[in-house]
């Protein structure tokens, strides 16, 4: 039997299985939890070899855009997959594809010490790229599916925070151990920490409330693809992952050049600046329901802009305060982004989501390795060219994601019709029968 709502002020300690979680009630609390763990294992997986990039690049005797392929390959791999994933888990459920998911990627992660040669090594990252895929693929569909509107932007953010701690630790760790002991045991502590963060998110992660079966189809992603919107949106998700992504690859190499001369375990430290990430995505998803999408991530994509020309100089405090303002935009501008998407998308949301992340990988592995080619021919001041150049990309797809001005009507996805306030937020109406 179902229980009926609940009056009065014990209504967030006792929820309605009938409504999706809201801001400050417990089953919201859990679900936060769960992904920021599942952000954690899954963004130490995929980074944990950024910051071994130069030692790397030594103990196989590659170049830095070579050695850049045990990145790019991951997140290559992990784009292609998330298409696919995002559909099964349209038939299988949220939970389900998420689970199995951490559950592969973890003992791949075993093996990767493990490996004799570079190929050896670049075969598996690219085989973790697809395990790794189903958690985000899937994770802010189930957002969207188990989250209240009025608390999505917030858990939206929440969620990216742990894939920011998850980054960062992802690039710490190994990077401190292999200082002491070698990448290999550098990267052997990264896949430990990440089998026990496993096991956590199993035990933590509630089962889905609101997902309905579908028969998995090209229909939802079509009819994405046909929304100018969603378009843009994509192209702004492809294009900050690949300036980030460029940045955090090739700054190790400026700074244990000359004049910097810093040993690894100081330049691993340079990722601490993703803890800059950890408090923006919250703040500027919360910020987007209250004042405007649009708004907040022209605003990110600029403060992004500011931070990678503060890098310019050879001066380590200027590179550490341009890093971080940097890293602040851009993680603020992919929150509001993928949540947009999220409220957007007004069925098949895998989908949606899976075509944001498709764009966002995309970029991390096509635009990455392409920002190696900056750096190899003309250093860091081609590099942070590159970077401003598909941060204004960004800015002018940004501007144009369409919200009709004084809450006129446009068309929404599937035959509604949807009403755009001043915000940039879409309230949808049912096509009438």
């Amino acid at each position: 039997m179902r229980s009926s709502p609940v009056p009065g002020p014990f209504r967030r300690d006792l929820e309605d299985p009938r409504e999706r979680h809201r801001r400050g009630s417990p089953g919201l609390r859990r679900v936060n939890l769960a992904l920021f763990v599942a952000g954690l294992t899954t963004f130490m997986s995929l980074y944990c070899t950024q910051a071994l990039l130069p030692a790397l690049s030594a103990s196989f005797r590659v170049s830095p855009t070579t050695s850049s392929l045990l990145v790019s390959l991951t997140t290559g791999t992990l784009a292609l997959a998330v298409i696919p994933v995002s559909a099964l888990s349209e038939r299988f459920g949220r939970t389900r594809v998420m689970l199995v998911s951490s559950a592969i990627a973890a003992p791949l992660g075993l093996l990767i010490p493990l490996c004799p040669s570079f190929p050896a090594l670049a075969a598996v990252r690219a085989v973790q790229g697809v395990a790794l895929a189903g958690v985000p693929a899937v994770a802010m569909a189930y957002l969207a599916d188990e989250v209240h509107p009025e608390a999505l932007g917030g858990a939206m953010g929440r969620y990216i925070a742990g894939n920011t701690v998850g980054g960062l630790a992802g690039r710490l760790l190994p990077g401190f151990v292999t200082d002491l002991a070698g990448w290999r045991w550098g990267l052997a502590a990264t896949a430990l920490a990440v089998t026990l963060l496993t096991a956590a998110f199993w035990a933590l992660l509630p089962r889905s409330r609101f997902f309905t079966p579908s028969r998995p189809g090209l229909g939802g992603l079509a009819r994405h693809l046909a929304d100018p919107g969603m378009r843009r949106l994509y192209v702004v998700g492809l294009v900050l992952m690949a300036m980030f992504v460029t940045v955090y690859n090739y700054l190790g190499y400026r700074l244990i050049a000359s004049p910097f001369g810093l040993p690894e375990s100081v330049v691993a430290l340079v990722f601490l600046m993703y803890l800059a990430g950890t408090f923006s995505s919250p703040v500027a998803g919360s910020l987007a329901d209250r004042i405007g999408r649009r708004r907040v991530l022209l605003g990110a994509c600029a403060l992004a802009a500011c931070g990678l020309l503060l890098t310019l100089p050879d001066s380590l405090p200027a590179v550490g305060a341009g890093l971080l303002v940097m890293t602040t935009g851009f993680f603020a501008a992919h929150t509001v982004a993928s949540g947009w998407v999220g409220r957007r998308a007004t069925t098949a949301k895998a989908h949606a989501s899976a075509l944001y992340l498709f764009a966002y990988y995309l970029g991390s592995s096509v635009g990455g390795s392409a920002g190696g080619l900056a750096y190899e021919h003309g250093h860091w001041a081609a590099t942070v060219v590159y970077g401003v150049a598909l941060l204004a990309v960004a800015l002018v797809a940004a501007v144009g994601v369409r919200v009709s001005a004084g809450g006129g009507r446009v068309r929404g996805p599937v035959g509604t019709t949807a009403a755009a306030d001043r915000t940039g937020v879409m309230s949808i109406t049912p096509p009438r029968q």
